[in-house]
């Protein structure tokens, strides 16, 4: 017994100087482990002139899913779901264009129509015909829009608190966005604190030094993170899809947090009376991204849907 305190107090003690001397290694460290968690491999592939990184885990001859992030995040905000999914389903979750690791060209347009043109060459060079297709808040609206474009590519279509329409009731961020502002833009490493909060209901505890590293991320891009903000707020709101849902083919679910500040509930009942063939699930004490927030009870409803189809 007295060997094994020992042992955990040297792994304690290691874990502790990695974090004050090398936090990015840390932080590297329990990503990967976050990763082998859900059984999901980094693997990258060349679409036209982009190298397209994404994680991959599930057999390989199972009914591919393929699941996109929201603005300012990446490939690894599917990390935490993935141990529910990969048993069942080959889950493909890529970094968009302007994201992660991503081709991040400024000069580039990511419109959400050129970015689901963009998903559809990704599935093409991956030999992908068919599949199921999921995204969060921009990752939704993309997803939608592919959903519009592109019909035949898809078994199923679940939207995670999506963007890309508008509701009867405002979002704090709409309110924000039409004064000028960016809320989601990170200005200091105590600012990523507050952009948390806004995002999930129960705001998510980061410790100080990675929060010194989603700014010095989020820093290293700003001018193309606030191209891509005001693009996408622009779609949202001078050209909403909302009198285009009717032509959405695919079964479709809709997934909510009920306290999302981002984008309103709201926006739940234009969806499910919209799209045909849609369902839709609302969790309590949930904001913006449901799969981060309650990653087991959005897998359940999200498993049963997808078994329907």
């Amino acid at each position: 017994m007295a060997i094994l305190v020992s042992i955990l107090g040297l792994i304690l003690l290691s874990l502790v100087a990695l974090y004050a001397l090398f936090p990015r290694a840390l932080f590297e460290f329990l990503r990967n482990a976050l990763r082998k968690k859900g059984r999901l491999t980094l693997k990258s592939i060349q679409v036209g002139d982009m190298n397209w990184p994404y994680l991959e885990g599930g057999a390989p001859d199972a009914e591919p899913l393929l699941l996109l992030h929201g603005f300012g995040g990446d490939k690894d905000n599917w990390a935490a779901y993935a141990p529910e999914i990969v048993g069942q389903y080959r889950l493909i979750a890529p970094d968009l264009p302007g994201f992660g690791e991503n081709n991040r060209d400024i000069d580039r347009d990511y419109d959400m129509a050129t970015q689901a043109s963009r998903v559809r060459e990704f599935l093409d060079v991956m030999g992908i015909e068919k599949c199921h297709i999921g995204g969060n808040s921009m990752g939704g609206y993309v997803s939608l829009r592919f959903a519009l474009d592109y019909p035949d590519y898809l078994m199923s279509l679940t939207l995670f608190n999506n963007a890309g329409v508008i509701g009867a009731d405002e979002s704090k961020l709409q309110k924000q966005a039409q004064d000028g502002q960016n809320p989601l833009e990170i200005q200091s490493p105590d600012d990523v604190k507050r952009m948390l909060a806004f995002i999930a209901h129960e705001p998510m505890k980061v410790p100080g030094q990675f929060r010194k590293i989603f700014y010095e991320d989020s820093s290293a891009h700003r001018e193309l993170l606030n191209k891509i903000f005001w693009t996408l707020v622009e779609d949202g709101m001078n050209n909403p899809l909302n009198d285009h849902l009717d032509q959405v083919k695919a079964p479709t679910l809709i997934i909510w947090g009920r306290h999302d500040q981002l984008i309103d509930v709201s926006c739940v009942d234009v969806l499910e009376k919209g799209i045909p063939n849609a369902e839709s699930v609302v969790f309590e004490d949930v904001g913006h991204v449901p799969m981060i927030e309650n990653p087991k009870g959005t897998a359940r409803h999200h498993l049963e849907f997808l078994a329907k189809y």
